[in-house]
């Protein structure tokens, strides 16, 4: 790969990352109301569903996903479901005053897998993901080349350059943490946060391949 074409790459995925969508309001609300640490396992869970679906794409299942409109509504299904069950999630959080943060191991150890699993899943389940991988990252594999082994490092870098971006938010916006945590502020972001997150589920569930 020339030079050319890896900027290329380093930009594309640059103005990707800063698309706003479903993860970037996951980071938001979790940042908002526990600081950036505790965003963190979301930001990795995110990661976690974008390396896998470039190796899909290298593997060429993502490749079935755009082709097969059978796959594309399964994925495209449970994406919204996935989406609308964060979403309420949100909403009856904004129900109950502030819950204390887990003083125990085994509790936080909980919470932590929850939120990796929470960003994981939006990204695992987006069937919008795995199209753009298919038609994304061809472009840059060079002619001859073994495709998995020239995926793996871009996609590395992708993660980076993505994970880097959510955490850049996730400090910007845990500094206003103690704004966000006030009683009547942190309802109203719970209920914007799961307003967007169902509007983009439901969103998903109507749209056609």
């Amino acid at each position: 790969m020339t030079w050319s074409n890896l900027g290329g790459f380093v930009l594309a995925v640059t103005l990707g990352a800063m698309v706003p969508g479903p993860t970037t309001a996951l980071v938001i609300r979790r940042a908002a109301l526990g600081g950036a640490r505790s965003a963190l396992p979301v930001v990795l869970g995110i990661e976690a569903g974008l390396l896998a679906w470039a190796v899909a794409a290298a593997a060429g299942v993502a490749a079935l996903v755009a082709a097969s409109e059978a796959a594309y509504t399964v994925l495209r299904v449970a994406g919204a479901v996935v989406l609308v069950v964060l979403g309420v999630q949100a909403w009856l959080a904004s129900r109950h005053p502030a819950a204390e943060l887990p003083v125990d191991e085994a509790a936080v150890r909980q919470n932590w897998r929850r939120a990796a699993l929470s960003g994981l899943l939006t990204n695992l389940v987006n069937p919008k993901v795995a199209v753009f991988m298919f038609a994304f990252y061809p472009q840059f594999v060079p002619p001859g080349s073994d495709v998995l082994l020239t995926t793996l490092p871009l996609a590395a870098l992708q993660v980076l350059i993505d994970g880097g971006w959510f955490m850049l938010i996730a400090v910007f916006v845990g500094m206003a943490r103690k704004f966000f945590t006030r009683e009547r502020v942190r309802r109203n972001l719970e209920r914007v946060t799961g307003t967007v997150l169902i509007a983009l589920g439901l969103r998903l569930a109507l749209e056609k391949i």
